[in-house]
């Protein structure tokens, strides 16, 4: 055998049909010169259809090469191509597909190209059976030599003189028994005369021993296959040659990453799947790995960036993963969690643009490049020696999550364009948990954003609650709870729970919990609160139906909503489809009161709600809960409940200490419910903080009244709020007398604020309108909406209460003078 390539067929042949992969030739004018039947296959044409004609009718257009020509020229200068692209079948419909396009040299120079072209679902389906032949034999560097009938080469690409060590001047004109002697090689041109003859694609291994290391066995892989011409005959045979012992090698390692890979799916924080991926990359594949991560992919807030030009402004990135062989990461400028610096000049920015990888086998270390522009970086980049980098993007669809950066110091291999193929395999997995963990994390910023923030129970409660998120499997949930502060220092109690998980569910809680704030300011009582709710859900249901006539989508909740008064010390509560609360007195007595439950919001039209009004000590403990804290997949919601009566019966312990103490009842199960727990514990107002009086209907009331105030407010020592109290009072109880029947009654409350309340057994609520100027009334609520904070009505069993609030701090800056009393309209 020849010096320049030992060449042993394998004892054991692989013939098969090579399906997945189609390849195709065209010349230096973009013109299809020679087809397969793997092409007609993938694309529907046949040889007829597109032999002669332009490459254009199949081969991928972009911006950067929108016409043939220029798409020609793009290959010419980059020596070929290769990409994830889409090509458009006979039928018209678009496929993804791994293309690859290799640059054939002939005699004199001509130049033509082979493409490659696999179909992307193939791969995908191959990537999940755990094979990866074809996806590492499309990135391989592949040998190609093409031959006509007679066996003779007539193109030829430079890796294949590479395996062989034959040249390419050797190698054009000749067969291959003419430069490599032998029985072995006689064998290989029986089986390319087959191929020529039946059409079909033969796949064989051999061994050799390259002349670059001829002391070291290469095992390579030989696939040959008919090119066809305008008229459907056999134009030649090529093959195409790949090292598979850097595969059968890659294939291993990559076996290691998908087992270790399963790992990257076990939780649904982005930080700590970041670091998991850079601990997978090192040290089987690299000596340093980082990953930052895209900021809103960090904390859920913003849109996500998209691939594509950067117009000057970088995305600002978050180290979130860092792996080392030396202890310590001292090759890192940025711990965990910093912010990190880029330069439009360095690879990072290309990577940005276009969601390609960057390989650098040999990192250019030399004064002026591009690692200069960061001084730190250039110092710890040559301090460590870093010689070979690789930088991918960690991408879903168009949005970029983020970039893993792969470095070599101690490994003096430089890598090579397998380790990027397993680099992007690994962060393409790695991906999938990243995405889904920002999906994760923007239904919890946007469930967090929803809630409130801060609980204000005023005088009448003390509060706390606890939020916990279901488990992987079920997710964000559309559990909201609220504090609403009402008018006459009362306080409304809310726990809703909205049908289903995810972020659907939570948009839909955040638009309940503004209704039910719009609700609550109307100073509805519970039960027709619930009753308004509901038809709030049923037309938000409408909407989401697609057209007039489908049927309404389910967009169901479920909702307890309670109003206590810390004067009264009564609770008034009603619930739709809700558990009761538990209310634990201050000796530790537990009792769920027998509410109504009621039909779930949404579930029937024109449902009926029920209120029960109780009565409750003070330093009661009132708790509100989903059920997803009473129920289990092992237990009920009668266990749950006694459990969660136990664990409340601590009159003594802080409130936080309870929420801690109820949200662990099943300590040895994970909730598969979103978990919510409202605790409040009731306060009362003295005696000497309200002041109450009864007035006659007529005109004497309007003096009684601005006379009593006064009074109270000095004994308050108010007396800076006294000029403002007295007008408000005598613009309330003017229109009392003026528009009601009977007795009047006079409340004035001082609690966080000061209240001033006129009742009367009118059903009709005053508004406030715009005088003209030559109007003689019409200004009295004006006037009192001056003075105030703010004011507003609400029902009664006899009637109506209207209200105005005025701080305590200061009086208002504008005063009026005590105009005579100015009556108001009324809409009823």
């Amino acid at each position: 055998m020849s010096s320049t390539g030992n060449v042993i067929l394998s004892n054991q042949a692989n013939t098969r049909e090579v399906s997945e992969s189609a390849f195709a030739m065209f010349d230096e004018h973009g013109t299809v010169v020679a087809w397969t039947q793997a092409a007609e296959r993938l694309v529907g044409y046949s040889a007829g259809d597109v032999v002669g004609r332009s490459a254009a009718l199949v081969l991928p257009l972009s911006e950067e090469a929108p016409t043939i020509s220029a798409f020609v020229e793009q290959c010419r200068t980059q020596s070929g191509w290769s990409n994830a692209t889409a090509v458009r079948h006979q039928d018209g419909r678009m496929l993804d597909i791994n293309l690859r396009i290799s640059t054939l040299w002939g005699q004199d120079g001509t130049v033509r190209w082979l493409i490659s072209v696999t179909d992307t679902d193939t791969l995908s389906r191959q990537a999940m059976n755990g094979s990866v032949r074809e996806s590492l034999l499309t990135r391989a560097p592949i040998g190609i030599a093409v031959r006509d009938p007679q066996l003779l080469c007539t193109w030829v690409n430079d890796t294949m003189g590479c395996h062989d060590g034959i040249s390419r001047d050797r190698r054009l004109g000749r067969r291959f028994t003419d430069v490599l002697p032998g029985v072995k090689t006689e064998a290989l041109e029986a089986v390319m005369r087959q191929v020529l003859h039946s059409g079909t694609t033969k796949v064989h291994q051999y061994r050799m021993w390259p002349p670059t290391s001829p002391r070291q066995e290469h095992k390579m892989a030989a696939s040959f296959f008919c090119l066809l011409g305008a008229d459907g005959q056999a134009l030649g045979v090529c093959s195409i040659n790949v090292d598979i012992t850097e595969s059968r090698q890659a294939r291993e390692r990559l076996a290691i990453l998908s087992e270790a890979s399963t790992r990257l799916g076990r939780t649904l924080d982005v930080m700590q799947t970041g670091q998991e991926l850079a601990d997978l990359a090192v040290p089987l594949l690299a000596d340093f790995a980082a990953v930052d991560l895209e900021q809103s992919v960090s904390f859920g807030e913003g849109p996500p960036v998209r691939i594509g030009p950067t117009d000057g402004r970088l995305p600002v990135f978050r180290r979130a993963g860092l792996a080392s062989i030396h202890q310590g990461v001292p090759e890192s400028a940025w711990a965990h969690g910093d912010r990190v610096h880029r330069t439009p000049a360095s690879p990072f920015t290309d990577v940005l643009r276009t969601g390609r990888s960057h390989l650098e086998p040999i990192l250019d270390t030399a004064p002026g490049t591009w690692i200069d522009e960061d001084p730190i970086r250039a110092q710890k980049i040559r301090q460590h020696g870093m010689h070979s980098v690789m930088v991918v993007p960690i991408r879903a669809r168009r949005a970029l999550l983020g970039v893993a950066l792969f470095i070599r110091t101690e490994d003096a291999v430089p890598f090579q364009e397998l380790d990027l193929l397993l680099a992007e395999e690994l962060v393409s997995r790695a991906a999938l948990s990243l995405n889904n963990a920002r999906e994760h994390t923007t239904c919890l910023v946007l469930q967090r954003n929803l809630l409130p923030h801060r609980l204000r129970g005023g005088v009448a409660v003390e509060a706390a609650s606890r939020y916990l998120p279901a488990d992987i499997d079920a997710g964000v949930g559309g559990d909201w709870f609220d504090v609403i502060p009402l008018s006459g220092a009362r306080v409304a109690l809310v726990v809703g729970d909205v049908v289903g998980h995810g972020i659907n569910a939570a948009a839909t809680m955040g638009r309940l919990r503004t209704a039910v704030h719009t609700l609550a300011d109307m100073e509805l009582p519970p039960d027709e609160l619930l009753a308004r709710l509901d038809d709030t859900v049923q037309r938000l249901a409408e909407q989401e139906a697609d057209t007039p006539n489908q049927t309404s989508a389910m967009v169901g909740a479920t909702c307890l909503y309670a109003v206590y008064d810390p004067i009264t010390r009564r609770c008034v509560m009603a619930g739709a489809g809700h558990p009761p609360p538990a209310i634990i007195d201050p000796q530790g007595r537990v009792t769920f009161p027998d509410l109504p439950t009621g039909a779930p919001l949404g579930f029937v039209l024109g449902a009926h709600f029920e209120a029960v009004e109780l009565e409750v000590p003070e330093g009661s403990l009132l708790a509100l809960y989903t059920d997803g804290l009473i129920e289990t997949r092992d237990h009920d919601i009668e266990v749950g409940m006694q459990r969660l009566g136990t664990a409340l019966a601590q009159p003594n312990l802080s409130l936080e200490d309870l929420c801690t103490r109820a949200t662990e009842t099943f300590p040895d199960q994970s909730p598969c419910d979103d978990v919510t727990l409202l605790l409040v514990r009731t306060r009362s107002l003295s005696s000497a903080q309200v002041a109450s009086w009864t007035l006659p209907g007529d005109q004497t009331a309007v003096r009684s009244a601005r006379h009593l105030t006064a009074r109270q407010l000095t004994e308050w020592g108010l007396e800076d709020l006294e000029d403002s109290t007295k007008l408000i009072v005598s613009e309330l109880v003017t229109n009392a007398v003026r528009h009601s029947t009977g007795p009047i009654g006079l409340r004035l409350i001082k609690h966080q604020v000061l209240t001033c309340e006129v009742s009367d057994t009118s059903d009709c609520y005053p508004r406030q309108r715009r005088a003209r100027t030559t109007d003689e009334n019409g200004r009295g609520l004006f006037m009192v909406s001056q003075l105030s904070r703010r004011w507003g009505a609400r029902s009664v069993s006899d009637g109506k209460v209207v209200w105005a609030e005025q701080d305590l701090t200061s009086a208002p800056s504008e005063t009026f003078g005590t105009p005579p009393a100015l009556d108001e309209r009324l809409a009823c």
